[in-house]
């Protein structure tokens, strides 16, 4: 596991950056009061590591386009009946603070809006499909 602060900012994006930042990241998501209860229950304390190594193959494909990552980020989403629009803003708030204070402003940009795209592609797939959810929700607690 990366360490819990680093003494300089990063200037490059590589594997150990990412790495440092989705751990970073992921810590402050489980404390906080908005985010924590929808992944810390969605994800089993168990899970964490499998789900850590996951979005650090996510974000190496989507930084580095590695390729590392092969998976289905709408449908993990979709099941994922706690989600609300406004979690996104949150979300991407911890985000942005994170890569600000890891990386150099130029590389904390790039992560910011890749995560910008992310995050409004997401809400897109998510939302649109409300009534569906809504379906779907109401037929699994029958």
């Amino acid at each position: 596991m990366p360490p819990e602060s680093t003494s300089s900012l990063i200037a490059e994006i590589t594997e150990p950056s990412i790495v440092e930042m989705v751990h970073t990241f992921y810590r402050k998501v489980r404390k906080d009061v908005v985010l924590g209860p929808v992944f810390n229950t969605t994800i089993a304390e168990g899970a964490w590591p499998a789900h850590l190594a996951t979005m650090c193959r996510f974000w190496s494909a989507v930084m580095l386009t590695s390729g590392r990552y092969s998976g289905n980020p709408v449908a993990k989403h979709l099941a994922v009946t706690a989600i609300e629009r406004s979690m996104f803003d949150r979300w991407l708030a911890l985000w942005q603070e994170t890569a600000s204070e890891l990386f150099v402003a130029p590389i904390a940009a790039e992560f910011i809006l890749k995560a910008t795209r992310i995050g409004a592609s997401l809400q897109m797939a998510i939302f649109r499909r409300l009534p569906e959810r809504a379906t779907r929700q109401a037929q699994t607690a029958a």
